[in-house]
């Protein structure tokens, strides 16, 4: 029976905390925060599944079910409190003592796009963490319009792409962006920045390492941003989300080459 994505990613973490040992912390944390984003996302599969039926529509803020998902935030945050670095855990441990009105708040605040596009501080990574498996479910029962490949925004709920991905297409590879939030997955043109759209290729840098060598940074010398990608052409055993967080080195490159992230990925990085 193959493992179900959730699954594929808990084991892709625990496999990379043996391969990279300075990222083994963070593999860690992840690696605690998607089991328990797992049991988040089958209990979602409640009010999203709808078997074969599926629609065709963009998120909304209609599809934030605050009554189901207000009760599980309190675990949440215990959950989180536990598992998280210092600073994480004291937010949400600050944050499970206020009261549910400002829990709908922030849930609210970042489902409608206010404070998830370059925001990072602890309150919205939490709101993150929460939300991420519930969009994924609700983008898993529903089914896109045609989307146009030169757009850089999620064609389901309008965020940032979190990373690309190069996957086996004939006798090369066809590139496609994932969304930070719900991580549907888009195709996108191969030679195109993925925040301004720039084509120039001589704009457009892209750095390799020996260390990773099926990930590497594609960064744009007209915005400053940057974006890590993916290949499965040279590594099918990837997991795109999970090896995006062990590769962190690459992104000191692009930091000390002065380029911004274009969505830091759910652990502010």
């Amino acid at each position: 029976m193959k493992p179900s994505k959730w699954d594929q990613r808990v084991q892709r973490a625990a496999e990379l905390e043996a391969v990279y040992p300075f990222a083994a912390e963070v593999l860690q944390f992840y690696r605690h925060l998607a089991e328990f984003q797992r049991k988040l996302y089958s209990s979602f599969e409640e009010i999203n599944g709808n078997g074969s039926v599926r629609r065709v529509s963009r998120l909304s803020d209609e599809d934030l079910k605050l009554h189901f998902l207000l009760p599980k935030f309190r675990d949440f945050l215990s959950r989180m409190e536990a598992i998280s670095p210092r600073p994480l855990a004291e937010s949400a441990r600050q944050l499970g003592r206020e009261q549910s009105s400002r829990w709908e708040e922030l849930l609210s605040n970042y489902w409608a796009g206010e404070i998830h596009s370059d925001v990072c501080d602890a309150q919205s990574l939490l709101a993150r963490a929460f939300v991420q498996p519930y969009a994924e479910s609700v983008a898993d029962h529903a089914e896109c319009a045609n989307h146009d490949a030169t757009s850089a925004i999620c064609p389901f709920c309008c965020s940032k792409p979190l990373l690309g991905v190069l996957r086996p297409e004939g006798d090369g590879a066809k590139r496609s962006l994932v969304c930070s939030l719900c991580m549907t997955e888009w195709n996108y043109g191969r030679i195109r920045c993925a925040a301004c759209g720039e084509e120039a290729v001589e704009k457009l840098a892209v750095y390799t390492s020996d260390q990773f060598g099926h990930v590497r940074v594609e960064g744009c010398d007209s915005c400053r941003n940057y974006i890590k990608t993916i290949d499965m052409t040279k590594n099918g055993l990837a997991v795109p989300i999970v090896d995006e967080l062990a590769t962190m080195p690459l992104n000191l490159w692009a930091q000390e080459h002065h380029y911004v992230k274009v969505q830091p990925n759910l652990l502010g990085i």
